[in-house]
């Protein structure tokens, strides 16, 4: 057991550590993410007279955009990544609004938060807030951190809170709850590492913690989504009908599951099945082998990103991994905790995992920028450039049985040559 840890250990503590977790577990979650979709997906494009593979083809879709978004994100400059910040935010911040327009901005669940792109193609602007908010705010404060100006609470609060509570208030006029709830813990987790103190911290938190109680207080459907936490029974009007067949769909899976493509409660019994609650039908089909490794890969993209942003000496790299890490680590809990009966169902999908084009693309270039910054750490670029050098050397050396051989014989005839007289030559 002491030479397991000791091997685990240095495992861990490896430069390219964090970079195969943050690679290896994203591709690894969008991968099951994608067959989970299809899975799940199948009966309810049916129901709605459409192929059955309709929404796993426009995920695969989106995955590749995003694909190639990470890929892109991960080969950027830290430079052109902060030169990214403004323009993205302005980006979001005009989509966001554009939302409210009659006409263009469309209601979804009764969230008014989507724009119609054409045809089955939709547009959800607030999912882009959160990466706008993490660029952004990981710029401004680098460069006051820079200027030594974070010691005064006002330059740590301003513009900071007033730009996210402008983003919270877009997303709160469609009403979205649940995308407000990630803004701010992303808020929180930014002031946290940006050494926010104690009294500031708990100020904007209660600030933060009286909204939300007036919010849910004047919304019944908030209200009956608090009620339903734990609920093992649907109660009247079938108030907490998602929530209970949830559980139900976890209670029947088992160790190992029902099998692939097996599960019940996805035939009209559970509401969002291939969204919201693809965690239910996940553990109904693959069991609790199914969650916990999800779970786990989870846990591990969470501490790949904790990682960089520890390790790293860049005050941008340091506030940007870490608004990453809260991002998808807090929506991740949320919509999870949801599935699992301890939180109330916010309706948030499960990053990387759910249906959703308009949320798969962000995350992936916020996991691609994580990349990027795993891959600057100094011993990372260290051992990358000692790989490659290695890899070369093994390409050079592919033909070396003709190639070395004339630089020998010309090396021992000039050497012949110089010890020649002048006339036997």
């Amino acid at each position: 057991m002491r030479r397991l840890h000791t091997r685990a250990r240095k495992a861990w503590d490896r430069p390219l550590t964090a970079y195969y977790l943050i690679f290896g577990g994203s591709l690894l979650i969008t991968v099951l993410g994608l067959v989970m979709v299809y899975s799940a997906s199948q009966i309810t494009a049916l129901q709605m007279s459409l192929p059955g593979s309709f929404f796993f083809r426009k995920q695969f879709l989106a995955a590749s955009i995003g694909g190639v978004l990470l890929l892109a994100a991960s080969r950027m400059p830290v430079k052109l990544h902060r030169g990214l910040a403004y323009p993205i935010l302005a980006g979001a911040v005009f989509l966001m609004a554009l939302v409210q327009v009659p006409g263009i901005g469309m209601s979804v669940n009764g969230n008014q938060n989507w724009i119609s792109l054409g045809g089955s193609f939709q547009i959800q602007p607030s999912e882009f807030g959160k990466l706008a908010l993490v660029l952004w705010s990981a710029d401004l404060l680098a460069r006051k951190q820079e200027k030594n100006l974070l010691a005064q609470w006002k330059h740590m609060l301003v513009p900071l809170v007033p730009v996210a509570f402008m983003l919270l208030g877009l997303i709160m006029l469609g009403g979205d709850m649940g995308t407000a709830i990630i803004l701010t813990a992303i808020l929180f987790g930014l002031l946290w590492l940006a050494g926010a103190p104690t009294r500031l911290f708990a100020g904007v938190l209660s600030i933060a913690a009286t909204l939300g109680v007036i919010l849910i207080k004047t919304s019944q459907n908030r209200m009956a989504r608090l009620q339903c936490i734990g609920a093992t029974d649907p109660g009247p009007g079938d108030a907490c009908w998602q929530a209970v067949h949830g559980i139900y769909a976890l209670a029947s899976g088992g160790i190992f599951g029902s099998g692939l493509g097996a599960s019940v409660e996805k035939w009209g019994q559970l509401p969002e099945a291939h969204t919201d609650f693809i965690f239910a039908v996940t553990g109904e089909e693959l069991g609790l082998a199914g969650t916990l490794s999800v779970l786990a890969l989870f846990a591990a993209l969470g501490y790949a990103g904790i990682r960089v942003a520890g390790r790293t000496e860049d005050p941008f790299v340091r506030y940007a991994a870490g608004g990453v890490t809260t991002w998808i680590t807090a929506q991740a809990v949320i919509n999870i905790g949801a599935v699992l009966g301890l939180l109330p169902i916010a309706g948030v999908p499960l990053p990387l995992f759910s249906y959703g084009g308009s949320a798969l693309l962000p995350t992936m270039f916020a996991i691609g920028l994580l990349i990027a910054f795993a891959r600057d750490e100094p011993a990372a670029r260290a051992a990358l450039a000692m790989r490659h050098s290695r890899f070369g050397r093994k390409r050079g050396s592919g033909g070396s049985a003709f190639d070395r051989s004339p630089r020998r014989w010309n090396t021992m005839r000039r050497r012949a040559s110089a010890a020649r007289p002048s006339g036997e030559r």
